[in-house]
């Protein structure tokens, strides 16, 4: 296949956005942001990565490129999410790749360490615990009261007409900087977004006959998790490596929800590790 720097790529009539960086014959990493991000929370990752010779390419995802959001809540399943991404790397001309996930970036890239590891040489996951641990962690920890916000995000229309307005305060309150939670906010306020975005609490586990029935990973696997994280906490964490069928790391840190924001050189570091492997 023919290795083609990106700008943007598309599936189904859709057409998202990407950032494709760094030299195109290095091993290639995709980056997948979470909520209520994009592509450019990995903006001080992608350097440090492309400086190792490594080429980054970094998606604004379904719901949050403007021209890839879907109005049925059908159209944000995970088996169209992880189709979206493995169509990703097609475009690039890539066989394999290392994937990195946070937030609902890190929940896509566990599934896909799962669904086809054949198509990747590893994950990094920031934030987010294996899916079937945090589903556990609700019955077995305070895990379910951080997640009580999810219920809220099911109801149409009000989370969006809230969050127009609060969300910049909501994620200073998580401990994002002023700057970055400004900027994510601005970029919220503008048309759908947001419907885009909390489209994926409302449609990634809806039933799916296309989902396979293997969830445990297969491929290497990091976990990087900050033990100030207010919204996932230490019990899903811990029990995300019970999922993980491969060789599995666990990497603690000081550190609160916003990985990639906050500590870059670190999550780039542990990247650089995984991909050398």
């Amino acid at each position: 296949m023919t290795h083609t720097r990106l700008s943007s790529y598309s599936r189904d009539g859709l057409i998202f956005d990407v950032s494709d960086s760094g030299p195109l014959d290095g091993p290639t990493v995709v980056l997948l942001h979470g909520f209520p991000a994009n592509r450019h929370s990995f903006d001080d990752v992608v350097p440090i990565l492309n400086a190792a010779g490594i080429r980054t390419l970094v998606p604004d995802q379904r719901g949050y490129s403007d021209r890839a959001r879907p109005r049925r809540r059908r159209d944000y399943r995970s088996t169209d999410l992880q189709r979206d991404v493995l169509e990703l790397v097609n475009a690039a001309g890539q066989g394999r790749v290392h994937l990195v996930g946070h937030d609902w970036g890190g929940a896509l890239a566990w599934q896909l360490g799962s669904s086809a590891p054949e198509r990747l040489t590893g994950i990094t996951v920031l934030s987010t615990p294996h899916p079937a641990a945090m589903v556990r962690s609700l019955f077995r920890s305070a895990q379910g009261l951080r997640s009580l916000y999810v219920l809220v995000f099911q109801v149409p229309l009000i989370p969006e007409a809230i969050l127009r307005r609060r969300l910049a305060r909501l994620l200073r309150r998580m401990g994002l900087n002023r700057t970055v939670a400004a900027r994510y906010g601005e970029f919220m306020r503008k048309g759908n977004r947001l419907f885009g975005a909390l489209s994926w609490y409302r449609g990634m586990w809806l039933p799916d006959g296309r989902a396979p029935r293997e969830r445990a990973v297969q491929v290497r696997t990091t976990y990087i998790w900050g033990n100030r994280d207010q919204a996932l906490g230490r019990c899903a964490a811990e029990l995300s490596g019970r999922f993980v069928r491969a060789p599995y790391r666990f990497v603690e840190l000081d550190e609160n929800h916003w990985l990639p924001e906050n500590a870059p050189e670190r999550v780039a570091r542990e990247i650089i590790v995984d991909v050398s492997r």
